[in-house]
């Protein structure tokens, strides 16, 4: 599968490295490159950030799988974040990009939990997706088959609140030192 990831970060380089053990083809996209998009595409940049990503891309955007990683917290007070609280970031972004479909997803994980497919050295890595589309989590899933990631569907798009709300709560405790940045959680059957 072709995969377009943009940023060039911690995040996008363990996404990018789950993908390619699954044989899929990465395309990163920077400020500094253009390239064709793919099937999938990860938006692995801070939240501040997609709307200069959908100004420049959204016609290429259309007919896309996209997942929107971010977790929209105020970056200033690191205390609240700074979408509605009966909406979230995913949802405000799929307004923006309706000829799209959007996935939240890998906003509950660090960097070094992805890239080891391990939480807390332990228990295996589990991505949450959301989305109101089943075939488009059915074919992330098959994106990461080869990895080491837990896949869990969520449900709807409107789960979207609950998990960048688990990530702000993940990313607070990992600022304040109480847990480390390769904690987080996992989920058992």
């Amino acid at each position: 599968m072709n995969i377009t990831i943009f940023g060039k970060g911690n995040m996008s380089q363990a996404i990018q490295g789950n993908f390619e053990a699954s044989g899929s083809k990465i395309n990163v996209v920077t400020r500094e490159n253009d390239a064709a998009l793919g099937d999938i595409v990860v938006l692995a940049v801070p939240y501040p950030a997609v709307d200069d990503i959908i100004a420049r891309y959204g016609e290429q955007l259309a007919g896309k799988i996209v997942i929107d990683i971010t977790n929209p917290l105020n970056f200033e007070t690191f205390d609240e974040l700074i979408v509605p609280a009966d909406g979230s970031a995913a949802q405000e972004i799929q307004a923006k990009l309706p000829n799209s479909t959007l996935v939240k997803g890998f906003n509950t994980n660090f960097a070094s939990t992805l890239a080891t497919g391990k939480v807390a050295d332990a228990a295996q890595t589990t991505v949450l997706l959301a989305s109101d589309s089943a075939d488009a989590k059915a074919k992330i899933a098959e994106a990461l088959t080869g990895s080491s990631l837990n896949i869990v569907d969520t449900g709807a798009l409107k789960r979207a609140r609950e998990l960048e709300s688990i990530g702000f709560l993940q990313l607070t405790l990992a600022a304040g030192e109480t847990i480390n940045w390769n904690g987080g959680f996992s989920l058992h059957k």
